[in-house]
């Protein structure tokens, strides 16, 4: 693992926990299963991009950095 987050690093996260509560109501409960089902859809995300790039189906890159590459 990384070394300890730093304060503004913290700042961010206090800050990002309660605009997950307010979007949920102030109901922690529904804060909790909503990140947990973001977490659920990105965790099958992943496994669909690994799945693809070990097919050798890589996804596609962005433009800026095709025009680099001329």
């Amino acid at each position: 693992m990384s070394a300890t987050p730093s304060l503004s690093d913290n700042s961010r996260y206090e800050q990002a926990c309660d605009q997950a509560i307010a979007m949920c109501d102030g109901n922690l409960r529904s804060t909790i299963k909503a990140l947990i089902m973001a977490n659920e859809y990105l965790e099958i995300e992943l496994e669909e991009l690994q799945a693809a790039i070990a097919a050798g189906c890589a996804p596609a890159r962005s433009s800026h950095v095709e025009s680099d590459a001329a």
